[in-house]
């Protein structure tokens, strides 16, 4: 069932390619077929998960490459099962919103699709040869996304976005060249280099190949000063790239940092973790503040994931430099809600954005006023998704927030301190969009603001309904990832 959910969407992608150009409508509901399915899939994975069993479920191993010891083998645990519904339902949502978009729907399609059976992978590979291969196959198509269907200076954007993640796959591929050696008999096994813990007596090596997984996993997530490659790509990107880019390949980053790094290393880890908590400091004031300064909202709602994702490493830094286990699970289960949370919010606020410039020609906040007299529906939602940004209690940007924070506090007040003044900074900005674009009187010189198309608001009412139910009902999805966090905390 897990192999079938990470190939059905290459499957579909294989199947447009080979419908005819001459018929658009059909291959958007064939590429929404095969994304509906894949979500079927992905549940039946939910279905059969035994939350109270640690380890790995769903696993299948088979040989790849005899001669390096490499094999396909893919499992889940819960964390990495959230981040699997998570693609499947972001990828649904994607083809239902540019279900009417005739613009080179084929290969635009098939990338998508393509892209999918790649992050997918990437959430269930337990070789870290496998994991790298799926990691490229989640990356590559994004660039063709950018660059060909983006908007005016997409060349750049595509360019500099390939450069920083390729750049970052090469330097964490390094990585895993060396633990391939460390390891006796050689292997990229994950579960077996975990239990092996070679780098426990490699010396000095341990931080440099600690080194190469914080610049390709810090790339992705991003982290200052990884981060530049963000806000072109996400100003570029059209509507759709958007969402996948902060709703999933951002997640890569934070996956990568949690569940791999963490547990391969984690005493090199607490050596270097006034590292990750300096950048995750950064990452907090300075994705505040760099968003603040934002006229465009779409580059307003980049900077705004940086610092959403300064609470993952955050998060990463207190799972081994708090005192207690329950800290550490605290910490560790505020991180991964946050991972979730931001998928959807985020994701919600950039499919937002593009049917107001679709409709209003613009993002510039100071030429927008008014959007709630004149698209009310569409302006609740958007209003909810702000809300929930900015961890409004009842939404799930709450949950993650406040488990983050908690394990702060009990730790170290002043890094909670920190934390604050950057929550505090993002509450005021959040407000601000609500205010100037929302509120007040329509401006003129713009286009009007129409209600959008009934599935266009279905699909930003979907994630709004999945940030509800995370934020007024969170023991399913800490149920789903308990036995992941406790074995993360114990190292």
């Amino acid at each position: 069932m897990l192999s079938l959910t990470i190939f059905l969407p290459l499957i579909t992608a294989l199947v447009v390619l080979i419908l005819p150009r001459s018929r658009p409508f059909l291959i958007r509901w064939v590429a929404l077929a095969g994304a509906v399915l894949t979500f079927a899939a992905a549940l039946g994975l939910l279905a059969g998960f035994d939350t109270g069993r640690p380890g790995l479920q769903w696993r299948t191993r088979l040989p790849w490459i005899p001669p390096v010891n490499a094999a396909y083998d893919v499992g889940v645990n819960g964390f990495s099962l959230a981040l699997i519904l998570l693609t499947a339902w972001l990828l649904v949502t994607v083809m239902v919103y540019v279900l009417r978009n005739d613009n080179r729907p084929k290969g635009h399609a098939a990338l998508f699709l393509l892209m999918a059976t790649g992050l997918l992978g990437v959430f269930a590979a337990q070789d870290l040869l496998l994991f790298y291969l799926f990691f490229e196959v989640g990356l590559v198509p994004m660039y063709f996304i950018i660059g060909i269907w983006g908007h005016d200076n997409r060349r750049y954007a595509a360019m500099k976005f390939f450069l920083y993640t390729r750049a970052a796959s090469l330097a964490m591929l390094l990585s895993f060249l060396a633990l391939y050696l460390l390891m006796e008999p050689h292997t990229f096994s994950l579960p077996a280099i975990i239990e092996a813990q070679p780098l426990a007596q490699a010396g000095g090596a341990g931080g440099w190949v600690m080194l190469g997984m914080l610049i390709g996993f810090g790339v992705k997530l991003p982290t200052v000063p990884l981060h530049n490659w963000l806000p072109d790509a996400h100003v570029e990107a059209p509507t759709e790239g958007s969402v996948m880019l902060a709703g999933i390949q951002l997640k890569m980053g934070a996956y990568g940092l949690l569940a791999i790094m963490l547990p391969i290393m984690p005493q090199v880890v607490f050596d270097y973790a006034w590292l990750l908590l300096a950048l995750a400091l950064v990452s907090l004031v300075y994705g505040s503040l760099a968003a603040l300064a934002q006229q465009d909202l779409k580059r307003l709602i980049a900077y705004t994931s940086i610092n959403h994702m300064g609470y993952i490493m955050l998060a990463g830094a207190l799972a081994v430099l708090a005192p207690t286990a329950g800290t550490q699970e605290l910490a560790l289960n505020g991180g991964i809600y946050q991972i979730i949370s931001h998928g959807l919010l985020t994701g919600g606020m950039f499919f937002a954005v593009g049917m107001i410039q679709d409709q209003t020609g613009t993002r510039e906040m100071g030429r927008l006023r008014g959007l709630s007299r004149q698209a009310s529906a569409f302006s609740l939602l958007t209003g909810v998704l702000v809300f929930g940004s900015l961890g409004l209690p009842g939404l799930s940007g709450f949950i993650g927030e406040f488990q983050v924070l908690g394990a702060a506090v009990s730790w170290n007040l002043w890094i909670a301190g920190v934390a604050l003044v950057a929550l505090v900074i993002t509450t005021g900005l959040y407000l601000r969009i609500v205010i100037s674009v929302l509120w007040g009187e329509p401006r003129t010189g713009t286009g009007a603001m129409k209600e959008p198309e009934g599935r266009k608001l279905a699909v930003m009412g979907s994630l709004v309904m999945l940030s509800l139910w995370l934020g007024l009902l969170p023991a399913g999805l800490l149920g789903v990832i308990q036995e992941t966090v406790r074995s993360l905390a114990a190292g």
